[in-house]
């Protein structure tokens, strides 16, 4: 018995802690009652969070930020889309509306979760940490920040910094090395 127990701890796949307490986060997909940890789900990856908006001109972005995800997920990299009706009110649709929206106009298959607030007076508290650790909040929509494997943020871009610029691409790349 004992060695049959001991073979089987071998054998076991190792147990990964996530100890990141900025993606100990618990939060709804989009247009879905499954809640996720971000911590659980997504830990040892690269993320590049995004706050989102369908009316925005920096829509378009969706696109990129698509390429993005497809082009390096298969080296754990995820885009995390979280669309927020903060800025000039250009997320104002249900979630339905929002998914259907992203996945018919840019083929969004990257995760997006439930509709949140991102700016200071309301901001759900994984961007009030962003922020704190970053040192800004969003200033509009697609402002993105950086998070590598072990949880921690690398970097923040700005919402004119386009997806594919070689800025954002050089960190993802550093980030999965």
């Amino acid at each position: 018995m004992r060695i049959a127990l001991i073979f089987m701890l071998l054998l076991a796949p190792p147990v990964l802690a996530c100890d990141s307490a900025l993606l100990d986060q618990n939060f709804r997909k989009l247009a879905s009652s499954e809640t996720v940890n971000l911590c659980d789900t997504y830990s040892g990856k690269v993320l590049l969070v995004v706050n989102t908006a369908s009316k925005c001109g920096y829509t378009p972005q969706y696109d990129s930020l698509e390429k993005l995800h497809a082009k390096y997920e298969k080296q754990g990299f995820t885009v995390l889309g979280f669309p927020s009706n903060d800025f000039m009110g250009q997320e104002p649709g249900t979630e339905e509306e929002i998914q259907d929206f992203c996945r018919l106009t840019y083929g969004v298959q990257f995760p997006m979760f439930e509709k949140i607030t991102v700016k200071p007076t309301d901001a759900h508290p994984f961007y009030a940490q962003l922020a704190a650790v970053s040192g800004t909040y969003p200033t509009w929509n697609f402002h993105k920040y950086l998070i590598g494997r072990d949880g921690k943020l690398i970097k923040q871009f700005s919402p004119q910094t386009k997806p594919l610029d070689p800025s954002i691409v050089a960190a993802i790349e550093q980030a999965l090395k």
